[in-house]
């Protein structure tokens, strides 16, 4: 028997051969590791905190008491006859899911280059940690959002529930949600091994972006045809229009609007894989 039919390896590991590759089942192989970075992005948010866990409540509280206060009593902003607290709460829900997984996957390279270094595993699995954990936080605030339901509720307060398209189409837009974010985040991974500065308008151009979607307004405000193309333009608006639709009953559910950002999302993907993929190769040189 000779040398090369007696040897048997646990692990190969071999270059990419095409920048579409993603080797998703060692992504399914390493799932353990998964699970622990999701653990740890969870757990390091509260640990050595003193209101722990809270945290998750408070800040969209007190995001939400912010925007009534600026944006619904003193801007005098339109909320389609919603309760303020129940309109800007339901777009920060919203918002902090894609805004959170955006901004963290935007690190992957940089904020783990040392662990990179050292030690192989699937790199896609750190930036899929992020959006996992980032899913279960905004499970806690979508939590909220439903007390803040029944309470207007239970005060008389008439809300339109659309329970047929609660159940197919909330998962649908958190599948878009977790898709734009990851492929926003893994271009600006990509981009910021070589462009350092980048990372200083990374935060500032979501707080920006945010502007851009109607999360302190609604749509239906937009009168000028041409603002509100602009506005359409960014996928990230027909979720939170068809969010507060489906749960509030205001805002519209545009079909034409939510598939266009189904096929923006799916291109915004394909373009971070290969970007990831090509970055993938060098980064340890760059960064």
């Amino acid at each position: 028997m000779t040398n090369k039919q007696q040897e048997h390896w646990d692990l190969i590991i071999k270059p990419k051969s095409s920048f579409f590759q993603l080797h998703l089942n060692d992504v399914w192989h390493y799932r353990d590791l998964l699970m622990m970075f999701v653990r740890r992005d969870f757990v390091s948010v509260y640990k050595q905190t003193i209101l722990g866990p809270l945290w998750f409540f408070i800040q969209p509280v007190l995001t939400t008491v912010m925007f009534v206060v600026v944006f619904g009593n003193i801007a005098k902003i339109s909320t389609d006859g919603l309760p303020q607290v129940l309109f800007y709460l339901s777009g920060i829900t919203i918002w902090n899911y894609f805004a959170e997984t955006l901004n963290t996957t935007s690190n992957t390279f940089i904020g783990n280059a040392a662990i990179f270094g050292k030690v192989y595993f699937p790199r896609l699995v750190m930036p899929l940690s992020k959006v996992l954990s980032g899913l279960i936080k905004f499970g806690i605030q979508y939590l909220l959002f439903v007390v803040a339901m029944i309470f207007f509720a239970l005060k008389g307060t008439a809300i339109h529930i659309h329970w047929a398209e609660v159940i197919y189409i909330t998962p649908l837009l958190l599948f878009i949600m977790a898709g734009l974010g990851l492929g926003g985040g893994l271009i600006l991974s990509t981009l910021t091994t070589k462009y350092r500065d980048l990372t200083f308008l990374i935060s500032f151009g979501i707080q920006l972006l945010m502007y851009a979607t109607p999360v302190i307004y609604p749509l239906s405000t937009i009168k000028n045809p041409t603002y509100k193309a602009i506005l359409l333009a960014n996928p990230m608006s027909s979720v939170v229009e068809t969010f507060r639709y489906i749960y509030l009953g205001a805002g519209e559910l545009n079909r034409g609007s939510l598939l266009y950002s189904i096929g923006f999302m799916f291109f915004l993907l394909l373009l971070s894989i290969v970007m990831f993929n090509k970055a993938e190769r060098t980064f340890m040189d760059t960064v």
